[in-house]
């Protein structure tokens, strides 16, 4: 059985398809979810977690103490700083899919967002670190789990996509690419509106393609599930 992590990350609390200021990216990450619902007949199998409106505590100086001293070692203020950050790494690892709706805020994701990334990026528990490994001292843990990031944004210009016009601004989906191949998560997909700020026709071709975009990819993911667990 599937599980599914939704994860929502921008700072405007409501849907574009909902309200005129509200979000895209939360719109695409709920068109998602409504999508796999009718394919499973189901939502138990969903975590939700909003970290625009709830974000995470961000790395300390104590959270990094904590981190990096070894379990056995940590002393109870240990345990309990990085109590937030185990509870995010264990959704993590009970997802089989982890669905991110993560708007562009000044060509990269939100703060929010950063903070839980931050949080589940930790030695120990998403990478290995050894110093006196051969080689490379680090390697990904979650590597080989069978994971799949789906990156749902919304950016207010255009041309930001694969081979467009500035292609080079664009570190949303790259920088979150970076953070989960480096714990060994490789299979990555991504839907994106553009022309937010213009907010004319474009606009809403661009919806209308996304939204496509998203009923396609639960498609594929849903019989790439299937597969897999026939095999």
């Amino acid at each position: 059985m599937t599980r599914i992590l939704h994860i929502d990350a921008s700072a405007r609390p409501h849907s574009s398809a909902e309200n005129p200021f509200g979000s895209h990216s939360r719109r695409l990450g709920a068109r998602f979810a409504l999508a796999w619902r009718t394919a499973h007949g189901s939502d138990e199998n969903i975590v939700y977690r909003d970290v625009g409106q709830q974000p995470p505590q961000p790395v300390s100086g104590a959270w990094i103490h904590a981190a990096f001293t070894k379990p056995e070692q940590r002393l109870p203020w240990m345990s309990e700083t990085l109590a937030e950050s185990d509870g995010l790494i264990d959704e993590l690892l009970a997802a089989d899919i982890i669905v991110a709706g993560v708007p562009m805020y000044n060509f990269a994701p939100p703060a929010q967002f950063k903070a839980w990334i931050d949080n589940i990026v930790r030695v120990g528990r998403t990478f290995g670190f050894d110093r006196s490994r051969l080689g490379d001292p680090y390697w990904p843990l979650l590597a080989g789990a069978g994971k799949t990031l789906v990156i749902l944004s919304s950016r207010g210009d255009h041309g930001y996509g694969k081979g467009g016009r500035i292609e080079a601004l664009n570190h949303v989906e790259a920088s979150i690419a970076t953070a989960f191949n480096y714990i060994g998560i490789t299979d990555i997909r991504s839907v994106a509106i553009e022309f937010d700020e213009f907010a004319d026709a474009r606009l809403k071709a661009s919806i209308e393609k996304a939204e496509a975009e998203v009923d396609a990819l639960v498609e594929t993911l849903v019989r790439e599930r299937q597969q897999r667990n026939a095999a």
